[in-house]
């Protein structure tokens, strides 16, 4: 099914920032992909573009499949944008809880949930501190790391661009033609990530061993009390590595957050096992809507 033509609808562009930005500040999301570098980065991979739908601003896109979607519109007068896009047949991605509540109350309308979707969110003190009996595996990973390497902890910054370029190309060899889609994708997207983290307000924390980049993080704030993580890359073969990495950025950045959203796990079984592992206070909700 190809998205269908809707007057001004464009490509995403970086000079679309301030707009997004301002939608994102009073709306105030808890889905992951409500932000602006959330979008932009990811606008190739799913051919993201802006349009007017009345007097609401819409993101179109595409699921990994090539299904075409829309997600909520970015406006107060959002049902009557959907009653047009739900008429041109697309359906709805990206719904959280309260949204599909509001969507519900429309006759004809069906709200599935999209577990592989679903956002993890986390305490931020309990990332940065890893207390009690439930994170003791994940300081011992941590000590087994520190104690047979000299590392260093410091916030990203342009001078480790080249650093994170090469830790993306060991996993880039990783790759397969049988990986999913969605892995080569996200590689690219990190790339471009390190490449651009001032312009689209990005913050980060690298881990050097012997000066070289050995994992990096990056995320932004989501909302008031939520930062969300959007990259985190490793040294695939130093056990511990990301144990202390998602430590660090807990502990050094967005200390006035309450949470930290880790987005979701695409229904990859190991991937969902290590979200799970450190014990999320709340899966985020998404949903897939459209019109019966």
């Amino acid at each position: 099914m190809e998205i269908p033509s809707y007057p001004a609808s464009r490509p995403l562009d970086l000079t679309d920032k301030p707009l997004l930005d301002a939608k994102f500040s009073v709306l105030q999301p808890r889905v992951s992909e409500l932000t602006f570098a959330g979008l932009y980065l990811f606008r190739n991979a799913h051919d993201y573009r802006l349009t007017m739908v009345g007097d609401s601003l819409v993101v179109l896109g595409r699921g990994y499949s090539g299904e075409p979607y829309c997600m909520p519109p970015l406006d107060e007068d959002a049902e009557r944008a959907l009653a047009v896009l739900w008429g041109d047949g697309l359906g709805l991605y990206g719904a959280d809880e309260a949204f599909a509540e509001r969507c519900l109350k429309r006759e004809g309308v069906v709200a599935v949930e999209d577990r592989d979707a679903f956002d993890y969110l986390y305490l931020r003190e309990e990332l940065a501190t890893l207390p009690g009996n439930r994170f003791h595996k994940k300081r011992n990973r941590i000590s087994y790391f520190a104690v047979r390497h000299d590392y260093d902890v410091a916030p990203f910054s342009e001078g480790y661009r080249e650093g994170c370029r090469n830790l993306l190309e060991v996993w880039r060899t990783m790759a397969t033609g049988e990986e999913e889609p969605s892995f080569r994708l996200e590689i690219e997207a990190a790339a471009e990530a390190v490449e651009k983290a001032e312009l689209l307000g990005l913050e980060g924390v690298v881990v050097t061993v012997a000066g070289e980049v050995k994992a990096f993080s990056l995320g932004e704030r989501l909302n008031a009390d939520t930062t969300v993580c959007h990259f985190e890359k490793t040294d695939p073969f130093m056990e511990g590595l990301s144990q202390l990495i998602n430590r660090e950025y807990s502990r050094l950045l967005f200390a006035d957050c309450k949470l930290v959203n880790r987005e979701q796990d695409l229904g990859d079984a190991g991937l969902r096992s290590a979200k799970l592992s450190y014990h999320p206070v709340e899966l985020v909700k998404k949903f897939r809507i459209r019109r019966r």
